[in-house]
């Protein structure tokens, strides 16, 4: 009887770490997988088009959870998860593991009910650490790797920390990472396409801005400082800015919207499809963001990357890769965006094992202990 892999993803990111595992595994004659999707973000770009752009199949199962609370949207998952586990159980195709990625409420809230029901847990992209509790990554990332028994890390202080936190040697494995999996797969379809020519921009000539954490766009007076600082600097080089709905909603309740209607320089844009993005990070002068994903594509792309974030889990983009941490300091901006237009900036190099075969090891580990 083939052994039966689950793997869960919650949200956008999640299908593409999900992807090259997917791909990896389904070589295996042995393995039959089914991929869930909890639905904790309901997406609409999660179309057909977003699955091909992947080369990925639909979700095998659609739990339909959506939003709520961190505790409501947890305590749905895991309700939905046991659910769908004790049920494949009951029509003969018990689950031998469940492979969760990332550190979504998706991501914890599988593990825990795997593991009550005594479904070994692999997680994907374990010991990243920011060592802020504050943020409810942090706690997931610690919950879920707590009671995992295969820890997949994507950087060596990922092994580092989970050794420091008692984990046992043999469960730690340092793959590399799946996300670079999937980047370096499409890059070359990516740059193929015409975003750059639709929105007016030349290679290397122009900026990209994401953002979207609380730290950063909650508070009327701090948001208002960097949109100026972006702003003014985008007079020396374009900005494009595909903004996030939670920016969006922020820059209008604080009338913030003037500061941007009187700028020709800095493109607004709806978020983007995978490839059209890809496209335009992986042939910018610069990356200004606030999220986990783009610090890692940076420095696999060797782009410039300014990270709007007091600390980070993924600290090898800081210490050997493009990023540097500005925190949501306007001067801090707007110096780093200067060293990058003067050639002063320092963009390191990419990681080992960051080689586009991470999914390749995970799987072959996965299939090696069943």
């Amino acid at each position: 009887m083939k052994k039966h892999f689950a793997l869960v993803a919650g949200a956008r990111p999640n299908f593409m770490k999900i992807a090259p595992i997917l791909r990896s595994l389904d070589r295996y004659t042995e393995v039959k997988t089914s991929l869930i999707h909890t639905g904790q973000h309901y997406d609409h770009n999660l179309s057909d088009v977003f699955f091909e752009d992947l080369g990925i199949r639909r979700p095998d199962v659609s739990l339909g959870v959506g939003s709520g609370s961190h505790a409501a949207q947890t305590a749905e998952v895991m309700v939905a998860i046991e659910r769908w586990i004790e049920t494949s159980a009951t029509d003969g195709q018990p689950v031998d593991q469940m492979v969760v990625v990332g550190d979504v409420n998706s991501t914890m809230a599988a593990a825990i009910a795997a593991t009550k029901l005594h479904v070994p847990v692999a997680h994907v992209e374990a010991g990243l650490r920011s060592f802020d509790r504050r943020m409810p990554e942090e706690i997931n990332r610690l919950v879920t790797d707590s009671i995992s028994t295969q820890l997949f890390c994507s950087e060596p202080a990922g092994i580092e920390n989970l050794s420091r936190e008692g984990h046992p040697p043999e469960r730690l494995h340092l793959v590399g990472n799946v996300m670079i999996d999937t980047l370096l797969q499409h890059l070359p379809a990516a740059q193929k396409r015409s975003t750059l020519q639709s929105l007016g921009l030349s290679v290397g000539q122009y900026g990209v801005i994401t953002m979207h954490r609380p730290s950063n766009v909650d508070d009327a007076e701090i948001l208002s400082a960097l949109l100026k600082v972006l702003v003014e600097m985008s007079s020396q080089l374009p900005m494009i800015f595909p903004v996030h709905p939670r920016t969006k909603s922020r820059i209008e309740q604080f009338g913030l919207s003037p500061i941007l209607d009187r700028c020709d320089s800095i493109h607004l844009v709806d978020p983007m499809g995978y490839l059209d993005f890809l496209a335009l990070t992986s042939q910018a002068k610069v990356i200004v963001t606030d999220s986990g994903g783009l610090q890692e594509e940076s420095t696999a792309l060797g782009v410039p990357c300014l990270t709007m974030r007091e600390n980070t889990e993924r600290p090898i983009t800081v210490d050997s890769g493009s990023g540097v941490l500005i925190g949501n300091s306007a001067d801090q901006l707007q110096q780093q965006l200067q060293q990058v237009l003067t050639g002063n900036y320092d963009v390191g190099h990419c990681p080992e094992l960051w080689d586009g075969h991470a999914a390749d090891r995970i799987a072959k580990q996965l299939v090696a202990n069943h």
